[in-house]
């Protein structure tokens, strides 16, 4: 008798009528005893299930299950009012029988990838049995190294069974799906907006990376990737790295999930009334230029724009590139931040230098040196003029 049972459950459950089972079908079951080559197991309204102990024995001998766990089982059959249930399909002497259990029901069935071959991998289901498992059909992924899965051992679907047994086509694709939407389907009753996350990183584009949280995937936009300008992001992150992020958009009426890395970083517009106080002379990139001005960063995330009306002084322009270049270091004044909508006015640092238009230096130079005087003549013309006076 289970102590933690109220009088009214064990009430209910006297009442209940033994519930039949179809073949195949999927149960949720507890362990509650275990003898030397059986797990016995408690389906609820007065029925009692058996399962094969050497199910639940791992490598080396030892038991995975103990009385009180709850399982995973597929009923088979009943004999005599015991019901007989297994978590999956172990192939045995019997092979052909458990097959086309397996393939009818829908059951899983364990087996060893023994090769790749062409277009897929070659599966042993048993003694002298082997089946075929397509390249697309043993992960929800592409597979990169078809090696990762030679020799280990995996649970099976039959998805085709023909010609006495001599086409066996296998399938991992349904037993991962489902694994897949039953933690989709937790992942979204749990997740929400502004909730940090961890998650793998699946692949990574020019327009972003793809990550996996674990049954659902999200996107990290390039654009949230860093507070500054991200050149490349296959710079930043690389299939299979582990990260944590911020969830700023959930759409799961398109399953669309949106992710910021940036926003598990320190923002650079916190310290920027501290840091570049108006007035205050800065080392500063080019990072863009435009008909309007030209894009200064001072830091990553940071930047400003020098208008085109202070460039150029003296001269017109009608671009930026007319007197600068992308990636030129210059410095620059800060003439105004608005922090509220993060943006910076920039000037010249040293606006007469930087307006003056090529070749003006040399006008500057002349307009500070004294006139000469009037030319005098040669000494001839001098003598001739002398010679003119009364």
């Amino acid at each position: 008798m289970d102590d933690n049972k109220s009088f009214a459950q064990m009430l209910e459950e006297s009442y209940a009528t033994p519930k039949r089972f179809s073949v195949g079908e999927k149960v949720e079951a507890t362990v509650v005893n275990i003898s030397p080559e059986w797990v016995f197991v408690d389906l609820g309204a007065k029925s009692e299930g058996y399962i094969d102990k050497k199910e639940f024995l791992a490598e080396d001998g030892s038991l995975t299950v103990k009385e009180g766990d709850v399982i995973t089982a597929y009923f088979l059959s009943s004999r005599h009012s015991e019901k007989l249930f297994t978590t999956k399909l172990v192939a045995k002497k019997s092979v052909d029988e458990f097959l086309v259990n397996a393939y009818s029901n829908a059951i899983p069935l364990e087996a060893t990838v023994e090769k790749e071959v062409k277009g897929g991998f070659l599966v042993k289901v048993g003694a002298g049995t082997s089946g075929f498992c397509p390249f697309s059909q043993m992960d929800t992924r592409r597979i990169e190294n078809p090696a990762d899965y030679v020799g280990k051992k995996f649970e099976f679907v039959v998805i085709e069974y023909g010609e006495r047994g001599r086409k066996i086509i296998l399938s991992r694709r349904p037993i991962l799906d489902k694994i897949e939407k039953e933690k989709a389907a937790e992942l979204k009753a749990n997740l929400e907006k502004g909730m940090t996350v961890s998650g793998r990183v699946t692949s990574v584009r020019d327009f972003g990376a793809f990550v996996d949280l674990g049954g659902v995937q999200a996107l990290l936009p390039v654009s949230e990737m860093a507070w500054g300008r991200v050149d490349s992001a296959k710079a930043l992150f690389k299939p299979g790295d582990t990260i944590e992020a911020v969830i700023i958009n959930l759409d799961w009426e398109n399953d669309r999930v949106t992710l910021s890395f940036k926003d598990t970083l320190p923002d650079p517009w916190n310290e920027v009334i501290a840091k570049y106080p108006e007035g205050s002379v800065h080392q500063g990139k080019v990072a863009r230029l435009t008909d309007f001005g030209a894009f200064v960063t001072l830091e990553g995330g940071v930047d400003g724009l020098l208008h085109i009306s202070k460039l150029g002084k003296g001269k017109k322009i009608k671009h930026a590139r007319d007197v600068l270049s992308e990636g030129r270091e210059i410095e620059v004044k800060i003439d105004k931040i608005d922090r509220e909508n993060r943006k910076i006015s920039l000037a010249p640092a040293e606006p007469d230098e930087e307006a003056k238009p090529q070749g003006q230096e040399k006008e500057d130079f002349k307009s500070f040196m004294p006139k000469a005087p009037k030319a005098m003549g040669t000494l001839g013309d001098l003598l001739a003029k002398a010679k003119r006076k009364p």
